[in-house]
């Protein structure tokens, strides 16, 4: 995927679609690199792609307990809204 082609829509409410589509393109890398590796037998190049493999597996992660914070976020958030909520008699 072109990096131009994808958009932010800004109004993300308990994700974000810029950081799923990051999510998805790290993890391409990961199962690109796993194949390299499978094909490869070269040590140092197989050194250099696990380290690879690694960087971007600590990026997948970092990027999932961002995503886990922001939905949790939007929970509390909307907790807090339900709680002004009036019930209609």
């Amino acid at each position: 995927m072109i990096p131009q082609d994808i958009i932010c829509a800004k109004n993300c409410r308990n994700t974000c679609a810029m950081l799923s589509e990051a999510m998805r393109e790290e993890t391409s890398l990961v199962r690109f690199y796993e194949h390299v590796l499978t094909q490869c037998d070269t040590p140092e190049l197989q050194l250099l792609f696990r380290e690879l493999m690694e960087e971007r597996s600590r990026a997948i992660l970092k990027m999932m307990r961002q995503l886990n914070e922001i939905q949790a976020r939007a929970q509390i958030q909307d907790g807090i809204l339900a709680s002004y909520k009036q019930p209609k008699p």
